[in-house]
């Protein structure tokens, strides 16, 4: 079976995790600052927090900027549900923007259009969150004009998006946003197994992200209460926040994958290069690149139109796992989830995202995959659209 993403772990990265097991810190040691400055001095940010997971980043960085009930969190439908759930953990209201027919990110005309009826109605956003699809970065200095003028904070979902640049502006480093979140699940670029983080330029942010992280806690005397000076307090809790801790262990696995990301990136482009060339003779639609951006291609997706190749989406999706080749889909739109149905979302309401979960299929993408297996991913391809 050829998955359509894994990780690419060496003896290195193994070694490098023994070291912290053999170690005395398992948690809350060395491992962690080291993995975030790792990360913040690549991207060049000025303040990096890990946590155990991209999903509690986003929803520490909506805290962070204080978004809340009566508030509204704007996203893209062509997204993991994470990116919409961090708005519902808040209490705060959801709604989408549809994306680009072409970049499969959020539209900036379609977040321009809606944000000026949004003002007619007294409803703008808090929040929003653009998501880098597939590695590709968004338009983010539209986005955040667009925040300038209306009044909303940005965070940059990053998942997919880690060694990406937009006009060789690093992704990650904050020139547009607010704050950028980052994912090391073991499909992304690079993997610390589980975990996340969260890059941000403003040290309030920062140091308020640090706490949320944490229980709510902090141990700096600027921040802790004034108590009798015979008790020791040496922690304050002062305000509520969550056990979103990334280990030690954890860190260091990202710390060892942080030195090949260049090289998974390139890898990548390499693969990318390969399928664009070998699809150019075929009845499918292979992913667009925007000429200012450089993706970090965590994805591949192709669309199947059956006006074009007589095969329905589902017919190619199926042949290929029956030729033992795991496709995925990314993604079903968030509005059509249950949960958001139930919320008054309904089908038609943003149908580029619809159109482009018909149509998409994921094929394999990541650093490890070898010649021959893309080689046998093509042929299939081939073989099932003639």
């Amino acid at each position: 079976m050829i998955p359509y993403g894994r990780q690419d772990i060496t003896d290195q990265d193994i070694n490098r995790v023994v070291e912290v097991l053999r170690s005395d810190f398992l948690t809350q040691g060395p491992a962690v600052p080291k993995f975030e400055e790792a990360v913040k001095m690549y991207v060049g940010a000025n303040h990096a927090v890990a946590v155990n997971s991209a999903t509690s980043a986003l929803h520490i960085a909506c805290l962070a900027l204080g978004l809340g009930p009566g508030d509204w969190l704007w996203t893209s439908p062509n997204t993991f549900v994470a990116s919409a759930n961090c708005a519902r953990y808040c209490g705060a209201q959801v709604d989408f923007v549809d994306i680009d027919p072409q970049t499969y990110n959020l539209s900036t005309n379609a977040l321009e259009a809606k944000l000026q009826q949004a003002e007619r109605d007294g409803c703008l956003p808090k929040i929003v969150i653009p998501v880098h699809f597939a590695g590709q970065p968004c338009d983010m200095p539209a986005i955040h004009a667009l925040g300038e003028r209306y009044g909303f904070k940005t965070i940059e979902d990053a998942s997919h998006a880690i060694g990406a640049s937009y006009k060789d502006i690093k992704v990650g480093s904050c020139t547009h946003s607010d704050i950028t979140i980052f994912s090391f699940h073991p499909v992304k670029i690079i993997t610390s197994g589980e975990g996340g983080m969260a890059l941000t330029n403003d040290l309030n942010l920062a140091e308020r992200l640090t706490r949320l992280r944490s229980h709510g806690i902090t141990s700096d005397p600027d921040f802790m209460r004034a108590r009798p000076a015979i008790e020791i307090w040496n922690y304050q809790q002062i305000e509520l926040g969550f056990n979103y801790r990334m280990t030690d262990i954890h860190a260091a696995l990202g710390v060892s994958q942080m030195e090949r990301l260049g090289a998974f990136v390139e890898r990548r482009h390499e693969l990318a290069a390969m399928y664009n060339q070998s699809f150019t003779s075929m009845p499918l639609v292979s992913p667009w690149q925007h000429p200012d951006t450089f993706s970090s291609y965590h994805l591949y997706p192709i669309r199947i139109r059956e006006r074009d190749c007589g095969k329905t989406q589902r017919q190619v999706y199926d042949a290929l796992w029956q030729n033992n080749i795991q496709v995925n889909l990314h993604y079903i739109p968030v509005h059509r989830q249950p949960y958001y149905e139930a919320r008054g979302f309904r089908l038609g309401e943003f149908p580029e995202a619809e159109r482009f979960h018909q149509e998409a299929i994921s094929l394999p993408m990541y650093a490890a995959m070898t010649n021959d297996q893309q080689t046998e991913v093509i042929e299939v391809m081939r073989e099932i659209l003639d």
